[in-house]
């Protein structure tokens, strides 16, 4: 369990006698609270569209692509959720045109995530992707997370620009908080990315129990994906609205002409 500190507050000296609710006392204390451990099921898309190239070169020269550039942030997510909490475990299924298994025993493992990483492959022959069964599987899983007092989470990475996700609502709802990361083409004659962007936002909004983050990036930038899986670290339990969020900030001060020459260029609305 993620345990918050008791804190207490004092007042300076001169201060109001007693903040509001408190009943006349020079300081007020915060009571600990409890969030559950996670159990997070990962599913990575393995269509064709996850060979595409990002924009930054590999040791030996060559660009990453999609698949690998997931890999390597996937990594980055369970050290570091494992690091806040070794507590955690995580489960890893792919999308082809349903959802499979990679690793169906929850870990908290990190040989257990890697082994399941070397598992994917990509079916090239996937263009239609339905969630229905992962859906399913989320549902199914998170009533024995809950039976643990522990909590389940999806995380969804998804690469296909052409074709909306497809999928059924499962019989009962708002039993998990479902993540989505979204890498994209730009919009064109055979690319509808803002209709795909659209649909996996009303398909998070039917599903989560708790505020579940959608995050987008059509430039092919390592960068974007790497920030945004860190943002994906905030456990549900302690999030504000996605609307209110104001993270990352940038270290340095730009000009609001240098900010947009160097973000993300990102060409779907999440209005």
């Amino acid at each position: 369990m993620e345990v918050t500190e008791v804190q207490s507050f004092h007042l300076p000296p001169g201060g109001p006698s007693a903040l509001p609710g408190q009943g006349g006392a020079g300081g007020f204390s915060l009571p600990a609270a409890r969030f559950s451990s996670e159990d997070i099921l990962f599913c990575i898309d393995v269509g064709p569209e996850t060979m595409v190239e990002m924009k930054v070169n590999g040791p030996n020269g060559r660009p990453y692509t999609r698949l690998e550039s997931i890999k390597q942030a996937i990594m980055l997510f369970v050290h570091a959720k494992l690091t806040i909490n070794p507590d955690h475990r995580f489960a890893f299924t792919a999308l082809s045109k349903s959802t499979y298994w990679l690793r169906k025993d929850f870990s908290s493992e990190v040989d257990s995530a890697i082994a399941a990483l070397r598992g994917l492959s990509v079916d090239s022959s996937s263009s239609h992707a339905d969630l229905t069964q992962l859906f399913r599987v989320a549902t199914h899983e998170a009533k024995k997370s809950r039976a643990q007092n522990r909590i389940f989470r999806v995380i969804l990475l998804y690469c296909r620009s052409s074709m909306p996700p497809q999928y059924q609502l499962p019989s009962t709802l708002k039993l998990f908080t479902l993540d989505v990361m979204y890498l994209h083409d730009k919009p064109g004659p055979d690319n509808c990315p803002q209709m795909v962007y659209d649909t996996l936002v009303e398909a998070l909004e039917r599903v989560s129990e708790f505020e579940g983050f959608i995050f987008e990036s059509g430039q092919g930038l390592t960068r974007s994906l790497f920030r945004h899986m860190c943002v994906l670290l905030s456990h549900p339990q302690q999030r504000c609205m996605q609307d209110e969020m104001d993270v990352p900030k940038s270290l340095t001060k730009k000009s609001p002409v240098a900010e947009t020459a160097q973000g993300d260029d990102s060409v779907v609305s999440s209005q």
